[in-house]
């Protein structure tokens, strides 16, 4: 048989936002995460679904830093591109951006099968900021959008099970310490998208894991799946059981029917077929389904109401229709985790393709029929013999590679000598991140930068903290062992590690910076205040002899260090300490919407109501405005009680 899938490079043009320099201070503060809920609706919940709930949920977004340095200001720019393309679907892929599917079209009829948003604008959704929404993403880690979200990943052609070839993705997942792969391919004259995922435990311990599927496509549809009921999480932060279609008199498998974002978390019976589609008007679509062990299936809409509209518009651009999310994933709900045993490792199948339907009509017969249908255009057991056939060419060595992710995993293989066939992590792969890590692996002893910097990242696991507890006591070194002291819940010796950092030689902001964390953790407001405000002179006096650029490490060290300063001086009443810091700030760091914000803040506090209301009337975009943070709006309650304007209106819930 003729093999005509083809696998190419591409670049795409599209109007892009920067994504800008990470946030260089470590993320000492417990993890801003929306999806979580109350001991008290644990007590109704299925026993293994509670159990689950309560395993190992993630507290620190450690060793992984913030990304926040983005901004809005969007102008045509390049991403590079992987397409992937037979007779009947192409497959556009990011592998700079996670693995993005970025477009999947249906050749006979030239139909778009996902939502593929127009444009690449990051914001505050994934577990370390950066996020943008289109397209179909793989989310590893733990609750929430993944921090790969805008990482590359590695990428390369592998031989695909019927003799063409797959395009593996695959990457080190650092907030678990786990690999995982995802394998797309194409078999020849096949309308569906076929993808092998495998996630392992290289471990000689439990790992709690977590995977979800997620798929953005056009809001004007149905959604279909097998359930009848599900479990309903809105921004109010609680889980409730609730039937299907149908909720609170409203039919909620028509996205446009809901008022508020929220999740639907459907219940499949363990009997059933897993399978979710999203159906037009003329009952056509997507359809994705897969083997058994990826057991979930969600919806996730944005709502009707003013700040689902917002941010619906806030990702893409005005005007443009909107979108929702179809999921599938390892358990019931995303708040779950599960174990993965020591050296042991999960894995399943997934297809994704168009579809036709009657969408509306009696539940269980629109079901039934959809159902039928799917098994005759792709049978539930063609989809479980693909998986078998895949399983042998998972461990198989990639060819030609077609793109790199970090070095970390490189990193992590070279120290515990690991062989992990099928998903190599080179040597070559090591870069600038990894270098003083790799000769504190080599050489017992961390090295200061070959040039002043802020200071790098910090591995948080157990066996880096042994390293850096037995290596040459240095400012830097003690610093590094405080991160990794404090991500491992002893507190008291990261704040001495910390305070001996002080006495050695070296720059004092960045511990000074984290024991101002700890006295604010510690509700030692005043205390905190004073160490931010020496930290902040300190960095302006380091930063000013090294000549710091206004775009780069410095800047950005600057304004992450300057808004928490602010903070913990307003939060103390000390509004002229907060002012000088203000003004030492770079104008094109208060220039940008989250420091207007600020801005506003400071006036209100110093009486100076007016002005504050002229920054507001200016208007001001917060780049990186959090998912389900409701600050402007507080903000603006207390500067008056006129109705918060809808351009700052991305209120999830309703209104107290």
């Amino acid at each position: 048989m003729e093999i005509v899938t083809t696998i190419r490079h591409e670049v795409l043009t599209l109007p892009a936002a920067r994504l800008g320099p990470d946030n260089p201070l470590p993320a000492l503060r417990p993890l801003d995460e929306m999806h979580r809920i109350e001991d008290r609706d644990k007590k109704d919940l299925p026993r293994d679904m509670a159990r689950q709930i309560g395993y190992a949920p993630l507290h620190s977004l450690l060793p992984v830093r913030v990304r926040d340095g983005y901004d809005r200001d969007r102008a045509p720019r390049s991403l590079d591109a992987l397409v992937l393309e037979n007779d009947r679907l192409r497959a556009t892929v990011l592998p700079g951006l996670g693995g993005r599917i970025a477009s999947l079209v249906h050749k006979p009829t030239g139909r778009e099968l996902l939502y593929a948003n127009p444009v690449f604008q990051p914001a505050n959704f994934a577990l370390n900021g950066a996020w943008f929404s289109g397209g179909i993403e793989w989310n590893i880690g733990a609750t929430g959008h993944t921090t790969l979200s805008c990482s590359p990943v590695h990428a390369a052609r592998v031989p695909a099970p019927d003799g063409g070839e797959m395009l593996r993705l695959w990457e080190w997942e650092r907030l678990r310490d786990l690999p995982f792969q995802v394998d797309l391919w194409l078999p020849d004259g096949s309308d569906f998208l076929y993808v092998g995922a495998r996630i392992r435990n290289p471990h000689e311990r439990q790992v709690p894991t977590y995977w979800w599927s997620n798929i953005a496509v056009p809001e004007d549809c149905r959604v279909l799946a097998p359930a009848e009921e599900a479990y309903h999480f809105g921004y109010e932060q609680r889980l409730s059981r609730v039937p299907v279609p149908a909720y609170d008199g409203v039919d909620r498998t028509y996205p446009p029917n809901s008022t508020y974002a929220a999740d639907y978390f459907y219940e499949v019976p363990e009997a059933r077929r897993r399978w979710i589609a999203a159906l037009d008007g003329d009952g056509r679509g997507l359809v994705q389904t897969s083997t058994d062990t990826l057991r979930g299936r969600k919806l996730f809409v944005w709502g009707r109401g003013p700040g689902g509209r917002s941010w619906q518009q806030w990702l893409t651009e005005p005007g443009t229709d909107g979108y929702c999310e179809i999921q599938a994933g390892l358990a019931r709900t995303q708040l779950e985790h599960v174990r993965l045993e020591p050296e042991s490792e999960v894995s399943w199948l997934e297809a994704y393709g168009p579809f036709e339907a009657r969408r509306d009509g009696e539940w269980g017969a629109v079901l039934d029929e959809a159902e039928a249908r799917l098994e005759d255009v792709l049978p539930r057991a063609d989809v479980d013999a693909a998986y078998t056939a895949w399983l042998p060419y998972a461990d198989t060595d990639p060819g030609e590679r077609l793109a790199a992710g970090s070095g970390w995993g490189a990193l992590e293989v070279l120290r515990a000598g690991r062989k992990l066939p099928g998903t190599p992590f080179d040597g070559s792969t090591l870069g600038e991140e990894q270098e003083p890590w790799l000769h504190l692996l080599r050489a017992g002893s961390f090295p200061e930068p070959p040039d002043s910097r802020p200071p790098g990242g910090t591995l948080v696991a157990r066996h880096w903290r042994d390293m850096l507890e037995t290596a040459p006591a240095t400012g830097l070194t003690e610093y590094h062992l405080g991160v990794a002291q404090w991500h491992g819940g002893d507190r008291a010796q990261a704040v001495r590690s910390w305070e001996r950092g002080l006495a050695q030689d070296g720059p004092s902001w960045p511990v000074l910076r984290c024991l101002a964390v700890a006295d604010r953790e510690e509700r030692h407001p005043e205390r905190a205040a004073d160490r931010y405000a020496l930290a902040f002179d300190d960095l302006c006096r380091e930063a000013g002899e090294a000549g710091g650029d206004t775009a780069g490490e410095w800047a950005a060290a600057l304004a992450a260090l300057g808004r928490e300063a602010i903070e913990a001086l307003l939060a103390v009443g000390r509004t002229a300490d907060a002012r000088a810091v203000w003004e030492r700030l770079d104008p094109g760091t208060r220039a940008r919407g989250r420091f207007r914000l600020i801005e506003a803040g400071l006036l209100l506090a110093e009486g100076r109501n007016e002005e504050a209301r002229v920054v507001f009337d200016a208007g001001f975009e917060v780049a990186d405005l959090r998912e389900g943070d409701e600050v402007i709006g507080r903000l603006w309650a207390r500067l008056t009680d006129e109705p918060l304007p809808e351009r700052y209106d991305f209120r999830m819930r309703p209104t107290p």
